[in-house]
């Protein structure tokens, strides 16, 4: 009888335990490999002129260019678009020669947005005064600070077929 009770307890108790215990979140593929050319295009120019295109249309839109290379440009922009929120905008231009004589380069975009919103915080402290009694002076302090909430590859077409435009057209002033 005892060897039975025993026997339910540990089992109830391995049950209890497994049910507190949740395997991680699985999430399905996000991506889905196929011909489709939203992120690139063929430029009539060399890598060097189509980059040099591509770093002259994201100046032209207020992006801040911190990386320049003759096959790769990077630059971010932040928005503002509430009062708690905030997002920045990172861009990345690879330039690569598509011909043997290199007049022609097959630029490659993708725009990454990172999501934050603001996070406040209270902090607070007393302070005694042994030789005093004790007295507590209650001290408040805050402080607010941005969370990355989100991260996000850009898929719209529209947004790259307006970049890559602007892209052409500076290599029109180019030549």
């Amino acid at each position: 009888m005892c060897r039975a009770i025993l026997t339910t307890l540990g089992c109830a108790g391995l049950v209890l335990i497994a049910g507190c215990t949740s395997a991680g979140k699985a999430f399905a593929p996000q991506e889905s490999f196929g011909s489709v050319a939203t992120y690139s295009r063929l430029f009539d120019a060399t890598p060097h002129q189509t980059c040099e295109a591509a770093r002259r249309a994201l100046l032209s839109q207020g992006y801040i260019v911190n990386t320049t290379t003759a096959e790769l440009i990077e630059g971010k922009k932040n928005f503002q678009p509430d009062a708690e929120s905030h997002l920045q905008m990172m861009i990345r231009v690879v330039c690569v020669p598509e011909s043997g004589d290199g007049k022609v380069s097959l630029g490659f975009v993708t725009a990454l947005q990172d999501r934050y919103t603001l996070k406040k915080t209270n902090n607070s402290a007393s302070l005694g005064v042994g030789g005093v009694g004790s007295v507590s002076l209650p001290f408040m302090s805050g402080g607010e600070s941005l969370v990355k909430v989100g991260s996000e590859t850009i898929a719209s077409d529209q947004f790259y077929e307006s970049f890559f435009d602007l892209v052409k057209r500076y290599l029109l002033a180019l030549e």
